[in-house]
């Protein structure tokens, strides 16, 4: 008779114990005893970026999953072992006699080069895996690539005829009991990980002391805190676990005509108390929902006869937002590292934005450094990353985005569009790694995937459209409430001009208590700005010395919006793809002038033809950015998409827009150059 399982059941992106097919799976071998462990992977900690937020994120549910697991048997928890599990998995698995190891399969690049490498030392262990379970997404990202003709999703019509062979299944029941952990003893010595390079230093105000011992300072398995990671303290009141996801779920659950009539595009992105979206993607990332869970519970509300008739539709109802997801998921799993950069991506138009990435000659991967092509265009990047454009809406965007970890899908179209094709012509990949820091929510394939799509380099092509930092934000919060909230140097201008603080006469500055200058920097005659100006009218407002002070526009935005175009204008009509052999060796200069916006000097190229005068002078009549109502098709002017013809070659109607339209750039400025 073969000894019963012994099993190690590895937690990674699967935070709870509801619906997790992983976990069923390994409570199906009957195990003689069952250890519930969480490996403390040194490339999170030292070479991913994550900051203080969703770290913090991360040991909720971490905590709470532990508790959740003590409820089932005393004797049990999440067992945190301090060490990478490439070299610390060989080592349980000969000292707890292990015969079984199981996980929920994981698409993410880094992930499957980690995983191989498991099961082979697994196999020469002599242990059995058990990981052809996925309950990370509605359906298994590889088997989505499959029905989709071997070939990268790129539009939500691909991933529903794709569906249509494949099941969502249902979700699966919590354990109501764990087995008993065997012996813990650990009677080897721990794999000190290499600190350097540590690209989360910058995040951290102590000394990184989480592998200090295998199994924590106290010996007992324990989650890691903040302090022993060395951060800085988290500032965002949004909080993980299993227990916090389930108690959302069920109040969105709950709200019967917010579920049934949910349209992405209709919801508010100014609203912060409470935000008008369901903030559910944390927990998706971290695994403490179920995203099969959720879209179950969620028809279940919509197929309601009395619902039926006002339900929303696909792709802009919820259901169509865990689509999305899918999409960028299985897209992901098609092209690997490749998928979150436009070098060597086939998918991906070149665009010779500023900032360009750095890639290494031999693997065509990026390195994580940039070029720094343009002074002008990195000062521009580090003001948008720190709230500091001069544009109130984009900067309470970013410092929403930096304090809470979190902004809504519609504030990060605009952050996206203005820092891109929309202003500052920045390559997305430096916003993406922004993205990746700072979100909560932050996962590989949809954040690459989401900033693709809103830099018009994959997915959507509609470069023209472009967010207005002014007149969108007032359509839903004409007051300037969120502005105020976010940017409270602006707390006191009054509606008029909480948008457009520039254009506050001087002694209205004074008296609101704060003074629009330069970013910082001194004029050209070497006098801050607004020194000298209206003193007499301000001396009844507040002394100097309690004024504040808010920097001007960066930029004259429709200049440069009318540049961002014309650039985007020249490089569709070029059309290459990051696949082509003149992006990988740098030959695609000769295509461009060497006056063409971003890094195109060099070897003079040929005039392109074909611009209408709208495009030339930059007076084109432009909306907000894409609706969602659109994206069903959307992939098809792009590469890879339903029917593979470029924007320019296909004829759309026009399309509504929510801040109705941007006026010539001839006729308004909505920026002064100063």
């Amino acid at each position: 008779m073969s000894p019963k399982p012994r099993v190690i059941y590895w937690f990674r992106t699967d935070l709870r114990l509801h619906d997790s097919p992983a976990l069923h799976a390994a409570l199906d071998l009957k195990p003689e005893c069952l250890y519930p462990i969480w490996c403390w992977d040194p490339h999170y900690v030292y070479r991913a970026r994550v900051g203080p937020n969703r770290w913090q994120f991360l040991l909720d549910c971490q905590s709470d999953l532990s508790a959740s697991i003590t409820k089932l048997n005393s004797k049990s928890k999440l067992f945190v072992i301090r060490e990478a599990p490439q070299t610390v998995l060989p080592k349980l698995f000969k000292a707890w006699n292990i015969t079984h190891l199981v996980f929920e399969r994981d698409t993410d690049p880094y992930a499957k080069e980690r995983d191989a490498r498991v099961l082979d030392l697994a196999r020469e262990a002599g242990v059995e895996v058990v990981a052809t379970r996925h309950g990370r997404t509605l359906y298994d990202p590889d088997e989505l690539v499959k029905a989709n003709g071997g070939k990268p999703t790129m539009s939500i019509s691909q991933v529903q005829h794709a569906a249509e062979k494949l099941t969502v299944p249902k979700p699966l029941e919590p354990p109501k009991s764990l087995p008993d952990p065997g012996d813990l003893s650990l009677d080897f010595e721990q794999t000190q990980p290499p600190r350097e390079p540590d690209i989360n230093s910058i995040q951290r105000d102590g000394e990184e002391r989480s592998y200090s011992s295998l199994s924590g300072p106290q010996s007992d398995f324990a989650v890691p805190t903040m302090s022993e990671l060395g951060l800085k303290p988290a500032s965002t009141p949004h909080r993980g676990g299993e227990t916090n996801a389930l108690a959302a779920l069920d109040a969105l659950i709950a709200n019967e005509h917010y579920t049934t009539t949910f349209s992405k595009p209709e919801t508010a992105p100014t609203a912060f108390s409470p935000q008008s979206t369901t903030l559910l993607s944390p927990h998706h990332h971290f695994g403490s929902l179920s995203v099969r869970l959720l879209y179950w519970r969620v028809q279940s509300v919509i197929e309601k006869p009395a619902n039926k008739p006002k339900a929303t539709r696909i792709p802009t109802n919820l259901i169509g937002q865990l689509l999305f997801r899918d999409m960028y998921f299985a897209a992901q799993a098609a092209l690997g590292y490749r998928f979150a950069q436009t070098h060597n991506n086939p998918t991906a138009r070149f665009i010779p934005w500023h900032l360009p990435s750095q890639t290494d000659p031999h693997t065509h991967l990026v390195t994580g450094a940039y070029t720094v092509d343009s002074r002008a265009a990195e000062t521009w990047f580090r003001r948008w990353k720190h709230g500091r454009t001069g544009f109130p809406w984009i900067d309470a965007l970013m410092r929403q985005l930096r304090q809470e970890g979190w902004i809504h899908h519609l504030g990060r179209h605009a952050v996206a569009c203005f820092l891109t094709r929309g202003g500052c012509y920045v390559d997305w990949e430096r916003g993406a790694e922004v993205f990746e820091e700072w979100l909560l929510d932050h996962e590989p394939a949809c954040n690459a995937g989401n900033w693709q799509w809103l830099s018009c380099v994959a997915f959507y092509a509609q470069f023209y459209r472009c967010y207005s930092p002014v007149a969108f934000p007032k359509k839903t919060d004409p007051e300037g409430m969120f502005v105020r909230r976010f940017v409270p140097e602006l707390a006191a201008y009054s509606k008029k001009y909480v948008y457009e603080p520039w254009r506050a006469p001087v002694a209205d500055q004074k008296r609101w208590g704060c003074l629009i200058r330069w970013g910082g920097e001194e004029d050209g005659e070497g006098r801050r700005e607004g020194e000298g100006e209206g003193e007499e009218e301000g001396n009844a407002g507040k002394q100097e010395s309690e004024i504040q002070t808010y920097p001007k526009p960066m930029f004259d935005f429709n200049e440069r919006r009318g540049i961002c175009i014309e650039g985007m204008k020249t490089a569709y009509h070029i059309g290459l793809y990051g696949d082509d052999h003149r992006v990988k060796d740098g030959t695609w200069r000769h295509l461009f002038t060497d006056n063409a916006e971003g890094p195109t000097e060099g070897t003079q190229g040929p005039t392109v033809e074909g611009q209408t005068e709208a495009a030339r002078t930059g007076a084109m009549d432009v909306g907000i950015d894409e609706d969602e109502r659109e994206a069903e098709h959307g992939g098809g002017e792009n590469r890879g998409g339903d029917d593979g013809t470029t924007g320019a070659k296909r004829k759309r109607g026009r399309q509504g827009t929510l801040d109705g339209h941007f006026t010539s750039p001839s006729k308004k400025k909505e920026g002064g150059k100063g």
